[in-house]
């Protein structure tokens, strides 16, 4: 049997914990006994009332120990010399047996920015990532007694989450054909909050939401892959500029040849295409030349 299947995870359950006003009560009338124990005492030079209220005074002292309060969202972890009996989550005044040890816990939401990294994407190229998450706990025995530091095991599991999703997907696909880190954050970041969900679940935490706050390529690479962006962005342009001259040429010439405006040879309609298409498609402003001749 592997040393993992030996380990079973720790799991919460209700604490022993009890209503701490009653114990309140029961040592507010301790006091009035031993208020009245020791003056009849003194009093009455009675040994026996002294001895009585120094009794009860122990026994008051005993009780006090066993008191902790427990804020809204915040729970304590009973233990009886190491060993785990429950969680209490019950708000307010609380009371256990004095020898109990009680850990509190936070169970608020937690929010979390971790530090930009430097990650190789899917086809290689280094990109920085910074990711932002809201975590909470949701088991108190997990998160104290199967984890060191459960606030730093958050912290170490953010940073290799975000790698592990950061070199899944490339960072940009110009021809947005394939799932990107920039194109389909919705869907990365559900992702990333899957993969959280499934490391921080050994230390009872769940996550709510988390998303990217700093996605860009690494210093080293970002001038390149500005200027391949433009390029892209230029051919792109080019293609639906070409695209609409073409189909405005065709509809030119089949107009002319519908209406029988002129007839043309095939050279003349080459002719005719070539300066259809330097007018439409260049940058410049053409200059038009009158030909006051014959066509031929």
């Amino acid at each position: 049997m592997t040393t993992e299947a030996l380990r079973q995870p720790s799991r919460e359950r209700d604490g022993a914990g009890g209503n701490g006003l009653l114990m309140l009560l029961l040592v507010l009338m301790l006091l009035v006994a031993i208020a009245f124990a020791m003056v009849g005492g003194i009093i009455g030079d009675d040994p026996m009332s002294l001895l009585g209220g120094a009794g009860l005074s122990v026994v008051l002292a005993f009780l006090l120990g066993g008191f902790y309060s427990l804020q809204p969202n915040e729970a304590a972890a009973i233990t009886n010399f190491g060993d785990y009996r429950g969680t209490d989550r019950v708000n307010g005044l609380r009371w256990t047996w004095p020898w109990m040890g009680k850990k509190k816990i936070s169970l608020r939401a937690n929010n979390l920015i971790s530090q930009q990294i430097k990650v190789n994407d899917q086809r290689g190229n280094p990109i920085e990532i910074a990711a932002q998450l809201v975590w909470r706990v949701t088991d108190s025995a997990q998160a104290l007694f199967d984890v060191d530091d459960y606030r730093g095991f958050v912290t170490a599991q953010v940073e290799v989450a975000v790698r592990t999703i950061g070199a899944r997907y490339p960072y940009d696909d110009f021809e947005h054909k394939e799932v990107t880190l920039r194109g389909d954050h919705e869907r990365v970041s559900g992702e990333l909050r899957a993969e959280l969900i499934n490391r921080l679940s050994v230390a009872g935490i769940t996550v709510d939401e988390c998303g990217f706050t700093h996605l860009a390529y690494a210093p080293e690479i970002a001038g390149a892959m500005l200027r391949r962006q433009q390029a892209a962005a230029v051919v792109a342009a080019r293609e639906t500029l070409v695209a609409g001259a073409v189909g405005m040429v065709e509809m030119a010439l089949a107009m002319l040849n519908e209406r029988q405006v002129v007839e043309l040879d095939e050279e003349r309609k080459a002719a005719m295409v070539s300066n259809l298409l330097v007018v439409l498609c260049g940058e410049r402003d053409t200059q038009p030349v009158v030909n006051t001749g014959s066509l031929y």
